[in-house]
């Protein structure tokens, strides 16, 4: 029986991004409330730094994107589970909330949980980054998040032979059918969900309304404040009664027209987005409101992308594809080098923990060799002697043996923390690398499209020919 609940996490008025993250995931990670910390476990990230990866994987997200919502921001989500006192352990426990956490985040997201036992009932609390593994979007709670992730809940529970909740009881302040998500949503909600879809599509205020007016929305501009009306709606909803990140000023906001990302050097960073295949989009069923749309936000990129690389001394098409494959190159190498240290961080926290297990149970595996591997004190002991051996087991696989010695656990958390430095230095300098990789191979692509060269016949044509498109300026 696990009665489960979701949350957002905040950055709020007073205090500092990192410390957020930092205080919750300090909490649920708490050695009095874990077994010191037997019951932890994370995916894409270490729960030990966790805090830290999640904020860099935001910077990159903002490098990326170019977008910041400041105070608005939500910075994580926590999830907690609870179970019947008594019908579970703290590893099923967390083997569960470990498999809730990946089928609701779908793989896409950071995510630590950590088993609490301090308390008559066991319990899970689970945080996952909002800002998604590629750092190019980020998690949007809906309305049926809570009714989703009970539902997975109740499944998995049945799936370990635990009862599940057959008639839960309203939350205080909401009732069960607004929490679950049953509830058909407002009109207001369903502006925020189109003014989402919006924004990352739109370069400026004047490209958000043409999408929503191609959305179908009737807006009103000629007044103090804009009014929005859907198809089928009968009274009109303005703009600022929306709240957080969708007034107008908010909206422009996060638009970029009041805050310009600025680059290391202090001058504007040039932003542009790929051009739309128009043709393609036409094909799909969309509108002359959204053609007309498209058509004006490639115009503008374009011109930025003409831009960005006459600032550049780009001149020629040879020499952009020269630099963007460099660029990616650069970035592909700085990739592996980081996969490289975490591959190696994963085999040291493996080392340690089968160590600390040989250790452990050396007296009981050698009073069982003294015994003459008698079968009583096997079934006696069976736990300790199986991982003494899988230990030993994982040593041999390693190479050690009578040539090579076992590390020491304090050398192994030296090699760590070295490994760690290393891997926030390989990040901090990927961020710029991978920035320069996206813009560069941005601009490629629209310069095939303003150019009409196709990616698959680039290389093609006679050397003539060859030849003009390398010196063709762009």
């Amino acid at each position: 029986m696990a009665a489960t609940w979701i949350k957002s996490l905040h950055t709020g008025s007073k205090r500092a991004r990192s410390s957020v993250v930092a205080g919750v995931i300090g909490y649920v990670r708490n050695p009095d409330k874990t077994d010191g910390g037997q019951f932890i476990s994370s995916y894409a990230c270490d729960s030990r730094v966790a805090d830290d990866e999640f904020m860099l994987a935001k910077k990159e997200y903002e490098y990326i994107t170019g977008r910041t919502q400041g105070k608005r921001e939500v910075l994580a989500y926590h999830i907690r589970q609870s179970f019947k006192p008594g019908e579970v352990d703290a590893a099923t426990a967390n083997k569960i909330g470990y498999e809730l956490a990946m089928s609701f985040t779908k793989g896409n997201h950071a995510f630590v949980v950590a088993t609490h036992i301090d308390r008559h009932h066991t319990h899970n609390h689970i945080i996952f980054n909002s800002t998604a593994l590629s750092c190019d979007k980020k998690f949007k709670d809906f309305k049926r998040s809570g009714r989703v992730i009970r539902r997975i809940s109740d499944l998995l529970c049945a799936e370990h032979g635990l009862s599940v909740i057959e008639n839960p009881k309203p939350s205080k302040g909401r009732n069960y059918a607004e929490w679950s998500g049953s509830k058909e949503p407002s009109w207001q909600e369903k502006l925020r969900r189109k003014i989402d879809e919006a924004v990352p599509s739109c370069s400026s205020f004047e490209d958000f309304l043409a999408f929503m007016k191609a959305a179908g929305y009737t807006i009103n501009d000629k007044r103090k404040h804009i009014t929005f009306t859907a198809p089928g709606q009968k009274r009109p909803t303005r703009l600022d009664t929306l709240g957080g990140e969708y007034t107008e000023a908010a909206i422009r906001e996060r638009l970029g027209m009041e805050k310009a990302v600025k680059s290391g050097d202090g001058g504007m960073k040039t932003r542009f987005g790929l051009l739309i295949d128009i043709q393609m989009k036409i094909k799909e069923g969309k509108g002359p409101g959204y053609e007309h749309w498209a058509r004006i936000f490639n115009l503008k990129e374009a011109a930025k992308t003409l831009l960005f690389l006459k600032e550049n001394g780009i001149d020629s098409y040879d020499d952009l594809v020269r630099k963007a494959s460099s660029a990616s190159a650069d970035f592909s190498d700085l990739t592996k080098k980081i996969k490289v240290a975490d591959a190696r961080m994963a085999e040291i926290s493996e080392l340690q923990k089968q160590i600390g297990t040989y250790g452990k149970t050396r007296d009981v595996y050698t009073q069982y060799r003294k015994s003459g591997r008698s079968e009583k004190f096997y079934d006696e002991h069976r736990a300790d002697i199986i991982l003494h051996e899988a230990a030993k087991n994982h040593f041999d696989s390693l190479g050690y043996g009578k040539d090579k010695k076992l590390p020491t656990i304090a050398s192994l958390k030296q090699e760590y923390a070295a490994l760690l430095a290393e891997k926030k230095k390989l990040y901090s300098g990927s961020r710029a690398t991978k920035d320069n990789m996206i813009t560069l191979v941005t601009a490629k692509s629209n310069a095939d499209k303003i150019l009409g060269i196709k990616p698959d016949t680039q290389e093609r044509g006679t050397p003539r020919e060859q030849k003009n498109r390398g010196t063709r300026e762009v």
